[in-house]
């Protein structure tokens, strides 16, 4: 242990150290103010800065401060490019810097078991290698600007359905191939700052306060010597947790934890051994995050670019008959779908960013003098067809050389707190796109959404393009 740990270890009392492992808020770890341990901050943000407002921790999208909105992880795991991740990492490293946030909560690199998770949108990959190679770039990203991260969320957080309760079961062979793998390599190989537990059980224990994955795994046989931090809520029996080795609870629980931890040291259930070995960690960490605070300002208008870049190098094209894509210049084109002027560009839950600024694929169309015709082609607000609408934007690719439409998930069909019940796309969207396709031979779709869907209409359009949530500048 670092002398300057050992001294300050040695200098607290109990209750201090048992008040260093829960939060002091929603977002901030505790301090001590007599021995000069400096209180540092945390925020939400995979793909993106979500810093709330002080005052407004709880609140929506709309309180949380202006942050570029990079594609999800779902989409940049599509461009297969340690660089590119390597730069979104260096970015969001400068905004946390700016906004003074020493630890960003992410990457997510939980593997997709099920197309149905309602997170996936916030996953990398469904391959551990893929998720493994590039988690490590986005961390190293991020660590190369004195900003930490956390991965997460440690281990088997595969659903999203009984999230708090599951007792995920898994046998130890696909544990170590495909669910831990990912881990274990951004662990040896990028050192994260802190790791944070997942909600649910593995194998009949919480993560939180599973020494198997805690301990046995992560620092004896990985080496890791960083601080284990739970996800917040994740916390069941407090003392077990800190026995089994997860050192911080957040957001804490105005005391009571801490003094259960004071309790059971004293009537001899809890060695103090524990408790001074998760301290040491949360010491450590605060003194690395304050020795590497600068003052720095970022450049929105060159991150704008670079989140552009990374939604180009991350759409997939799925199917591209005649070569009709790219686009003539001087085609007449119908664009169909109201995500063509309100795009479905992130996810929905703890990860929304509240972008900095918005671009549109009609803004994009019409900004280069293309000859287009824009249809809103299905409601906001219904799943149901609006046979008006689809009417309307049939009438308009019959005159069209080529008809584009923007369809996929509506944010209500994928969050976190929720998984999807199916893998269809609304009846809406998928009626449109029929009979738009039948109208004209030359259908374009591109697609805006995290996670898989059916595309019953496969056969019927020539082009698809996969943009899944592409972030502001999409």
């Amino acid at each position: 242990m670092d002398s300057r740990i050992q001294q300050l270890i040695d200098a607290m009392t109990l209750e201090e150290k048992a008040s260093l492992c829960s939060g002091k808020n929603y977002w901030y770890l505790e301090s001590v103010e007599r021995l000069g341990v400096s209180s540092i901050g945390m925020a939400d943000g995979p793909h993106g800065l979500r810093k709330h407002i002080p005052g407004k921790e709880n609140a929506g999208q709309s309180e949380s401060l202006p942050a570029i909105c990079f594609p999800t992880a779902a989409a940049t795991a599509n461009s297969w490019d340690r660089e590119l991740m390597h730069e979104i990492g260096e970015a969001l490293g400068d905004e946390c810097r700016q906004e003074q946030v020493d630890i960003l909560l992410g990457p997510g690199v939980n593997i997709k078991r099920s197309p149905l998770c309602g997170r996936n949108f916030e996953y990398i990959s469904e391959d551990p290698y893929l998720t493994g190679e590039l988690a490590s770039a986005f961390v190293d990203g991020v660590q190369s600007k004195g900003v930490g991260t956390s991965l997460k969320h440690y281990a088997a957080n595969n659903q999203e359905t009984l999230r708090l309760t599951i007792d995920a079961e898994v046998d130890e062979r696909a544990l170590r191939e495909i669910y831990l793998s990912g881990f274990e390599k951004v662990i040896t190989q990028s050192k994260p700052w802190t790791v944070m537990c997942a909600y649910n059980q593995l194998n009949g224990a919480y993560c939180s306060e599973n020494k198997k994955l805690l301990t046995d795994i992560l620092r004896d046989e990985w080496g890791y010597d960083g601080m284990v931090v739970s996800d917040w809520g994740a916390v069941n029996d407090r003392v077990d947790g800190l026995r089994a080795g997860m050192d911080l609870e957040m957001p804490g629980s105005n005391g009571t934890n801490d003094q259960r931890i004071v309790s059971a040291i004293q009537d001899g259930s809890l060695d103090i051994s524990f408790l001074d070995a998760a301290a040491a960690r949360i010491l450590s960490l605060i003194h690395k995050a304050v020795e590497s605070r600068t003052k720095s300002r970022y450049d929105p208008v060159a991150h704008h670019a670079l989140a552009r870049k990374a939604a180009a190098q991350s759409a997939v094209l799925l199917k591209n008959e005649d070569n009709l894509l790219p686009l003539k210049k001087d085609a007449k084109i119908a664009l169909i779908g109201t995500f063509t002027k309100t795009p479905r560009y992130q996810g929905n839950g703890s990860s929304l960013v509240n972008p900095t600024r918005m671009e549109c694929a009609y803004d994009a169309f019409t900004a280069r003098d293309m000859d287009v015709t824009y249809c809103p082609g299905y409601p906001t607000d219904s799943d149901k067809p609006d046979r008006e609408l689809i009417e309307e934007a049939v009438r308009a690719a019959k005159k069209a050389d080529a008809a584009v439409i923007f369809a996929g998930l509506p944010k209500e069909y994928e969050s976190e707190g929720f998984d999807r019940i199916h893998m269809d796309m609304p009846q809406s969207h998928n009626e449109l796109i029929t009979a738009v396709a039948d109208a004209n031979s030359n259908t374009v779709v591109v697609l805006q959404n995290g996670a898989p869907v059916t595309m019953p209409w496969i056969c019927g359009v020539k082009s698809v393009l996969e943009g899944y949530l592409a972030g502001q500048a999409g």
